[in-house]
């Protein structure tokens, strides 16, 4: 499944380059438009299949994953085994008779939430298992309203899926792409800012003194990082699905809590004001060039957004193009003064990312598209922007107000902000 679909993606792409290829000055108006369109239509497609693809290789990534967890319940005789768990009121144990907190955790999701049917030490492993029990006093002290204070952390195989989906979602929470810090509390914290790009050595004549005049002193500055409280409205989680799928929950869990907190974070670290909540990476940039259009880009404006960044930016690993999908698509029809699209497929087989003009580039659904006095491209060194990440996402389980289903809400913690603005810059639409 997963070769035919790369074949065929290949073959689209092959197809859309031979589409816009065969416009010429010549061709006349209604087959160029023609042709233009049969362009867009094939690169839809193109991106479909991108989807299919990642689902494909995600899921076998999960399913191998699940194997794995099944192997070794087995080998250790735990829950789970051989599907002959008892969800219903036995006592959930690891081999050499301890409860883990994983274990207890799928137990009270399996019984619907009720904790009086778990044991003593089940009750106590859920208790324990809360990765920062001072994290939840501070948050009750600060949000009393907050009906999910007090529930449980995920276990790490959870987190782990919600943070991979949230990642997915948009690029404003992976840590290849920005830079992120993750703290255990969610005190403030501030990270120095400098821009020293403009200051060199000078010559030194022999035996001349050292110039001492303060022109040499380096300007500091500093940006507060908080930890905003954002979670998502509960979700409701039947008492069967929740006793059929206990042992196989994170898939589900993560893609349902990580999407709604993907979403939220990749918004606001994009385009948020900076006021009660983080300041985006849109909202923090500079301007680095101002199209003549208002809704077209030309390639000479994109190679003058790119030397607006200082080189020593430019360089950085993390230095890419940053806009939505539909700016994506009029982007790939670009060419350069020799004729060569300045887009660039990659190699999905080799792990090879796509480009543009030799760049990288993250595909954001929260910036703006092309229209008039926008802001759809972002250059610049992303690994200025600094995420902070309170500890591992919460989840909540409520019971008694979706008697006899379940209530699950996600909760995180997080700020954002840019710590030099001369290090990512945007490209503004003409009004």
């Amino acid at each position: 499944m997963l070769k035919e679909l790369l074949e065929k993606r290949d073959k689209l792409i092959a197809d859309a380059r031979a589409a816009l290829d065969e416009i010429r000055k010549n061709t006349d108006e209604a087959r160029a438009a023609e042709l233009d369109k049969r362009h867009d239509d094939l690169m839809v497609e193109v991106d479909a299949i991108d989807v299919k693809i990642a689902r494909e290789e995600r899921m076998a990534k999960i399913e191998k994953d699940a194997e794995q967890r099944a192997k070794e319940a087995r080998d250790s005789h735990r829950p789970g085994a051989n599907g002959d768990a008892d969800l219903g009121g036995g006592s959930v144990t690891e081999e050499d008779g301890t409860v883990t907190y994983r274990s207890a955790f799928y137990k009270f999701l399996a019984v619907g939430g009720d904790a009086s049917d778990l044991s003593q030490e089940e009750r106590s492993a859920l208790r324990g298992g809360v990765a920062s029990k001072q994290d939840l006093k501070e948050l009750r002290a600060q949000s009393a309203g907050v009906a999910i204070a007090g529930g449980y952390t995920v276990p790490t195989e959870l987190a782990a899926f919600i943070v991979r989906s949230m990642k997915a979602w948009g690029p404003m929470y992976d840590g290849t792409i920005v830079t992120d810090i993750t703290t255990t509390s969610g005190h403030n914290i501030t990270i120095p800012t400098v821009d020293d790009t403009a200051n060199e050595a000078a010559a030194r004549a022999e035996n001349a003194a050292i110039v001492d005049d303060g022109s040499g002193d380096v300007v500091f500055g500093q940006k507060l990082l908080e930890a905003y409280v954002h979670a998502t409205p509960f979700i409701r989680f039947s008492m069967e699905l929740a006793n059929d799928s206990a042992f196989g929950v994170e898939a589900l869990l993560g893609d349902l809590i990580g999407e709604r907190l993907g979403r939220i974070a990749n918004r606001r670290n994009t385009t948020g004001t900076g006021a009660g909540q983080p300041n985006g990476i849109v909202t923090a940039s500079s301007l680095g060039k101002t199209s003549a259009a208002a809704a077209a880009i030309t390639f000479d404006e994109l190679l003058d957004l790119e030397h607006s960044i200082d080189p020593a930016y430019r360089v950085s690993p993390k230095c890419r193009y940053m806009f939505n999908d539909g700016t994506l698509l009029a982007l790939r029809k670009l060419k350069d003064s020799e004729g060569r699209y300045i887009w660039q497929a990659g190699n999905v087989q080799q792990g090879v990312p796509a480009s543009l003009n030799g760049r990288p580039y993250s595909i954001n659904q929260h910036m703006d598209g092309l229209a008039a006095a926008k802001k759809p491209v972002i250059f610049g060194d992303l690994g200025k922007y600094f995420v902070r990440k309170v500890g591992s996402p919460l989840v909540g389980v409520m019971r008694e107000r979706f008697w006899p289903d379940l209530g699950i809400a996600g909760l995180i913690r997080f700020d954002g902000e840019l710590s030099d603005t001369a290090a990512v810059k945007h490209l503004l639409t003409a009004a």
